[in-house]
């Protein structure tokens, strides 16, 4: 079975919240663009989250922000949150759909505060106006 496809039938059998969780802190490389800093506890506002998934292969630099030499985007996830509940909005369903997506040049290292309330570190942005551009891109109604 190929990888992409497993990858996606195994995460169709979880919650939104295990899912979005497995994937800012598993094995894949993501890029998180956020309209608030990520928090998934119940308490934290409202806030919606696109995830990127990036061509695994080099991890090398090669020049780029964040840490990232290849930056080719495999696969898109939007989640939205409020009062602790999540949903999954929005998912590419071929990889050639991803290709629509960006990552941004100026990712960095931000904190992910987890359902939980453990922290852990990952690759991101927060910035509400690229939100509002990935989610026209998706076909999403904007958030005010």
């Amino acid at each position: 079975m190929d990888a992409f496809i497993e990858r996606r039938f195994f995460r169709a059998h979880m919650e939104p919240l295990e899912e979005l969780s497995s994937l800012v802190t598993g094995e894949f490389r993501v890029v998180v663009i956020a309209d608030r800093d990520v928090d998934l506890r119940p308490s934290a506002p409202p806030n919606r989250l696109f995830l990127l998934k990036i061509a695994e292969g080099s991890h090398a630099a090669g020049g780029r922000g964040g840490g990232f030499g290849e930056r080719r985007v495999v696969g898109v996830s939007c989640f939205e949150g409020s009062g602790g509940t999540w949903a999954k909005a929005f998912e590419t369903p071929r990889e050639s759909d991803a290709a629509r997506f960006e990552v941004p040049y100026y990712v960095s290292r931000i904190p992910f505060v987890l359902a939980d309330g453990t922290e852990t570190m990952g690759y991101g942005v927060i910035e509400p106006d690229l939100v509002r551009q990935m989610a026209s891109t998706a076909g999403l109604l904007s958030i005010p």
